[in-house]
Parts: structure tokens; sequence; C-alpha cells
């Protein structure tokens, strides 16, 4: 298969597909029109299997269009999509191995917490006997269990997000697609839900869709930026941020050891920035890791007597993201004497 549009190197996608190359959700230039209006025109996505993935772009790029494609509601106008090692998803034929958390999903208010999600067991092809084993586990790994049989309408909305994304996760699917999933959560129940989905983390692949670029930094480890229904670039958060390359250490009071660690880190690139006491260093060699060089820095300015205030790794993905569809999102000008009267 050719190489996908946009950035995209077996290093790009992380030591998972480095080595076995296997994907868990593969688009080859899909397209998807709604009448006159191309949704997805053209789209490449490789998932690795086992990573958290997000799917980033801004309001109407096509992310929740491509989760509905994936998930098999959604016939595509051209293209290939591969699901799970095999083609275009059909939930009666693979019942249990793929599961969706729809944007802005409603559960029934009337319905009791346990009983909802036995009945969405059962949907998964899980036995009876297998069925309360796996919400009784699902209500311990969300904090519900002193709500198994509270109705869903006497839930505040973090919780009622939290029994939301518990039912995406019941039976051990292999690919779970997460559409929105921090919507209209306060930072404390954002913060919870983040680190359940990031205690997953390789043991089955959940592909994220969000236009909040901070929770994607902080949950996924593979992410791919979509503009106007196309890939624009597709790496790992790590190389998007630049975290293993660029170091910065805001200091205080006191002159920093440049020379000591030119001399200790000598694969590293080393500034110093007076004016706003910013000692920057960067680094070529992936098997140097952040926290030997940190280790070494942090020694260096201990014993030199100077004061660290913050330790900074890379950019933010915000500002990898806007310098890399900065022109996808440009409207085009018109050619000269485009829309002139005759």
């Amino acid at each position: 298969m050719k190489p996908l549009a946009g950035e995209h190197t077996p290093e790009d996608l992380g030591p998972i597909a480095q080595f076995s190359m296997n994907f868990a959700l593969e688009f080859r230039a899909v397209r998807k029109k709604y009448g006159r209006r191309m949704a997805l025109d053209g789209l490449d996505l490789q998932v690795p299997a086992g990573s958290v993935f997000g799917l980033v772009g801004s309001n109407g790029a096509g992310k929740t269009t491509a989760m509905a494609v994936a998930a098999g509601l959604l016939r595509i106008s051209g293209g290939e999509v591969k699901v799970l090692g095999a083609g275009f998803f059909h939930p009666a034929e693979a019942a249990g191995r793929l599961a969706l958390l729809p944007q802005d999903s409603r559960l029934p208010p009337h319905g009791r917490v346990a009983e909802l999600l036995e009945y969405y067991a059962s949907l998964q092809g899980l036995a009876p006997a297998a069925r309360k084993k796996c919400v009784a586990q699902i209500l311990a790994w969300t904090n519900l269990e002193d709500r198994a049989d509270s109705r869903v309408r006497t839930l505040s909305h973090g919780m009622a997000r939290r029994l939301a994304i518990a039912q995406a996760f019941l039976g051990e699917p292999e690919l779970i697609l997460l559409d929105e999933p921090l919507s209209g959560l306060d930072p404390r129940e954002s913060a919870r839900i983040r680190s359940m989905i990031t205690e997953k983390r390789g043991t089955r692949t959940i592909v994220i869709s969000s236009h909040i670029l901070s929770d994607i930094e902080l949950m996924c480890d593979h992410v791919a930026f979509v503009e106007k229904g196309r890939l624009v670039r597709q790496t790992t958060v790590e190389r998007a941020t630049g975290r293993s390359a660029l170091i910065a250490y805001l200091l205080g009071a006191g002159s920093p050891p440049v020379e000591r660690l030119k001399t200790e880190l000598p694969e590293c690139a080393i500034e110093w920035e007076q004016a706003g006491r910013v000692l920057k260093v960067r680094s070529s060699n992936r098997r140097l890791s952040v926290p030997q060089i940190n280790e070494t820095v942090c020694r260096a300015l201990f014993e030199s007597g100077v004061e660290l205030v913050e330790i900074r790794c890379g950019s933010s993905l915000e500002r990898a993201y806007f310098e890399a569809t900065a022109e996808a999102v440009t409207p085009r000008p018109s050619p000269p004497g485009a829309g002139a009267r005759p």
C-alpha cells in the first residue's frame, strides 16, 4: 500500500507499529458525501493496535463522520475501510469486538444503572452469568458501585458521563470509539475520566475524537490532525510536541553551568537565554530519555547553587495543530476576475 497523506512514517506510529505494523483501524482515501457536501474527502488513517489515538479537528472537520463510518453506521461513497483486520464493520457479524460512544449520547432517564449496564452487556453478546461479573467490575472501575440501583435521572452530569463511558468498555471490546467523551465536564470530573481511559492503554485500542487539544495531549500517544475531511498530519504525540527533543528549564537566581552541561551532555545542544532566564536543552538522540537529561541538568544546577523554577518539555499540541493545519483552514484567494459580472 502507498504511504498515507501528510507526515507519516513507521517511526511516527511508535513502537507498536514499528515492530508489527498491526492496525486496528485503517482508512484509505475514504470519501463520504452528504448530498453536495463532502464530509470525508479522501481521508487516510492508520490506528496502531493497542494505542490511545486522538482524532483532532475543528467543528465540521469530519471527526464524527469518521467515527460513524468506523462503527459501520454509515456507508462510504468511496475508498477502503478496514476494521480489526477485516473489511467494513458489520455489528451483526462481529458483535462485542467494537464499541462506540456517540457525541452527546443520552441514556434512558428512568433506567437503573446496573440494569442498563446488564442490558448493554447482553447486546455485546455476554452470557447471563458473565454479565453480572462484568457489570460489577465496571461499576467498581467507574466508582459507581453505590449508585447501582439509582435511576439515571438522579445522577449528576459527571456520573452520567462515567456511566456512558462504562457501557463502551463492557465485554472487553478490542476497539473503542469515544466521540467527545469529556464534553461539558468540570475539571475534576474530566481528570477522573482521563485517568480511567489512560488506565486502559495497551489493553485495547481506543480512538478519541475531540477538539480539546489539552485533553488529547494528556490521554493519547498517537494523534491525527483532520481538516475538511482530509488527513493533514498523523504522528505520535511525543513527536508532535517535541517532548523528547526540547526541554526548557526556567531558572531563578544563579548562573547556570552551561559549559559543564555541554561536557556532560555532548549529544545535546545547550542554549542559555539570559533575558527570560531559560536554559534550553535540545536532544537529537532518541536513546537519551527525558528523565536522563533531567537528572543530569538538575544535579548540575543543584551543585552550582542555581534555583530551578519550572521544567517544560516540548511545545503544546495546540501549537503543533495550528502550525500543521494553518494552510488547510486558510481560504484560498479567488482567481482574478472570479465572481465579476460580464
